[in-house]
């Protein structure tokens, strides 16, 4: 029977130590736990009534997972119980160096070997964008990412697209193919018309510039959709 004058468990020092989120970590490594325990282990303290993992668990559940996280702007971080702006800061910084993390050094750069690889790099952070944002995945003859560059932000189409604009940075690094990508705020990676005629576009001139394009993907929620693979826009 629980004492009159105790207090709820919200402290991840009052879980058992075989449910502490540090302890499993140490002992079984950071991929063992939940994407809760490891939001926990930024919070460090819950609130009462709830402890950190129940609250890493809340913040899940209210925004639709890492992904929403991403998504969320602070103030809507900040607005949850128990969330200050020094809580949401930790999160946000969080999700932003696993971001850079695949990016950080040459000699791990990732290496594209399908348009799912490639999809991989990007999705998590374009699928939160809320504007089109259109990138471009510079590569070298080993098809490893030598850069991305942003080119476009806004409505990608045909009438406001300048083709040399996205082969600028690719003879600057003397790119040896480029993966063309841009997101769908809507959710909906459908490719449209103006998609395909940019498409068609970029392919035509990179074969004047002798630069390789592997493939043009549109990013939606969850989903993205190759160009290529479909055969639009690519002869």
């Amino acid at each position: 029977m629980t004492e009159p004058n105790s207090k709820p468990a919200y402290r991840i020092s009052d879980l058992h130590e075989s449910d502490r989120p540090r302890e499993r970590l140490a002992s079984l490594g950071a991929p063992a736990l939940t994407n809760a325990e490891l939001i926990a282990i930024l919070l460090r303290v819950g609130v009462p009534g709830e402890n950190a993992v129940e609250v890493g668990q809340r913040l899940l559940n209210k925004f639709g997972g890492l992904s929403g996280l991403h998504r969320a702007p602070l103030s809507e971080l900040t607005g949850q119980h128990g969330i200050g702006e020094a809580k949401a800061a930790q999160i946000k910084a969080a999700i932003e160096l696993g971001r850079r993390l695949t990016l950080e050094s040459p000699e791990e750069r990732a290496s594209i070997n399908s348009p799912a690889d490639a999809a991989a790099l990007v999705q998590y952070e374009m699928s939160a964008l809320e504007q089109e944002h259109l990138r471009v995945l510079l590569l070298d003859r080993r098809n490893r990412v030598l850069e991305i560059v942003e080119v476009y932000k806004g409505s990608v189409n045909s009438s406001q697209v300048r083709v040399g604009e996205l082969f600028k940075d690719a003879v600057r690094a003397n790119a040896s193919a480029i993966i063309v990508v841009h997101n769908h705020p809507s959710g909906d990676p459908t490719p449209s018309p103006d998609d395909v005629a940019v498409t068609r576009a970029i392919v035509q001139a990179g074969k004047l510039l002798d630069v390789e394009i592997l493939d043009h993907l549109v990013i939606g929620q969850g989903r993205w959709v190759s160009l290529k693979e479909r055969g639009l826009g690519f002869a």
